[in-house]
């Protein structure tokens, strides 16, 4: 079927998904256009944005069905920025899965993404709709992070490294406002569901059927031997490590049945320093302060080009065995790196990668070609060896 766009932006007008259609306009993408509630706000951000002024706008609600049906019917892939999804993602996804539409979003919602999973997998495998979540800071640098250390691994060790760890070394700039709502409407939901928080603690929500060994906790400071430093529990690592068990999970074991995998963050200063500074980081609670930016809220550009990540992969094989692999990000992670994460993987989908249908992760289903497209276009490095 002939689709008018290759790409609509849903939630054009809101912080995140007015930075990936600028992101889009910058790059001279074409045939896209720009979606959300309001037309007299969606013009006023395709001027904001230096958009030309025939970028189409089409209007579409989260509480109307047909709307969403009839925004997915004409686009090859919808780019949605329009959180907590939990609240608004719902018949989105399904309009996706049942019109056989690519959908990317900025998801963090494990318990959401399983519903998900559960009820649309198979009509999306039938449709061919290829549903990738967490195509932002969370999940993309860790998920394809892992891969390139684990296809290292192989091509050195001839095999996985059933051990993998994941250290946050830097990071300038938080996570987004949207993130954080998206936590809260998480824990309110987990509070009216107690069925929630056994998803949210499992390692394994998001691999059905698969249940591997026991997993770190990541829930207190510790000494890690492997980088001589301290550590503390890392807020995105619930979320990212589900993820990457399930990219595993969808390409056959590809790390082995027997894979464990945590994150944390690297804590500054050594020895008694270090270990304060990874307790302080510990007892930091970011969903208790109305401080930071709010959903639709964020940095200024000065601040975003300020921002930058650098993340380290450690490898551990049975016979001591080690490999490494460092990603690190050109902008702040929650926006800035985030908006071009999104819109380099949308583009994915629609130039260099086919693919069955299916509720996917970025790593099973794009793997080393985006992580190649991002290296190229969006700012990201990955150097494994």
């Amino acid at each position: 079927m002939a689709r008018d766009f290759d790409i609509i932006v849903y939630g054009a007008t809101g912080f995140t998904g007015r930075l990936a259609a600028e992101y889009l306009t910058q790059i001279g993408a074409q045939r896209w256009a720009m979606a959300g509630r309001s037309l007299s706000k969606l013009q006023e951000v395709r001027d904001l944005i230096g958009a030309p002024a025939d970028t189409p706008l089409v209007t579409a609600n989260s509480d109307d069905a047909a709307s969403l049906r009839s925004l997915c019917e004409r686009t090859k892939v919808v780019l949605t920025t329009v959180g907590p999804y939990q609240l608004y993602g719902n018949d989105l996804v399904a309009a996706c899965a049942e019109t056989g539409t690519a959908y990317v979003d900025l998801c963090g919602e494990p318990a959401w993404m399983r519903h998900m999973i559960d009820a649309h997998h198979e009509t999306a495998k039938r449709t061919g709709a290829r549903i990738v979540f967490s195509c932002g800071f969370d999940s993309i640098p860790f998920d394809l992070g892992v891969l390139a250390l684990q296809d290292a691994a192989k091509a050195k060790f001839g095999h996985p490294m059933p051990r993998v760890k994941g250290r946050v070394r830097k990071m300038q700039g938080g996570a987004s406002g949207g993130t954080v709502a998206s936590l809260k409407a998480t824990l309110a939901a987990a509070a009216k569901h107690p069925s929630i928080l056994g998803l949210l603690i499992n390692p394994f929500a998001l691999t059905p059927g698969f249940e591997g060994p026991a997993q770190p906790k990541g829930l207190l400071p510790e000494y890690d031997r492997a980088i001589e430093a301290w550590v503390a529990p890392f807020i995105m690592a619930p979320i990212n490590t589900k993820n990457v068990h399930r990219t595993n999970f969808l390409l056959g074991e590809a790390y082995g049945a027997d894979f464990v995998y945590d994150e944390m963050m690297v804590a500054p200063g050594i020895g008694e320093m270090g270990k304060a500074a990874a307790e302080a980081i510990a007892r930091m609670n970011p969903l208790s302060s109305d401080k930071g930016p709010k959903p639709g809220e964020g940095p200024s550009p000065e601040e975003r080009d300020a921002g930058f990540y650098d993340l380290l992969f450690i490898g551990e094989g049975a016979n001591g065995e080690r490999i490494d692999c460092v990603v690190t990000g050109d902008k702040d992670p929650g926006y800035g790196s985030t908006s071009k994460m999104i819109a380099e993987t949308a583009l994915c989908l629609v130039e260099d990668v086919a693919g069955e249908g299916g509720i996917w992760t970025p790593g099973a289903l794009m793997g080393k070609v985006l992580a190649d497209r991002l290296q190229a276009k969006a700012g990201l490095t990955f150097q494994a060896g």
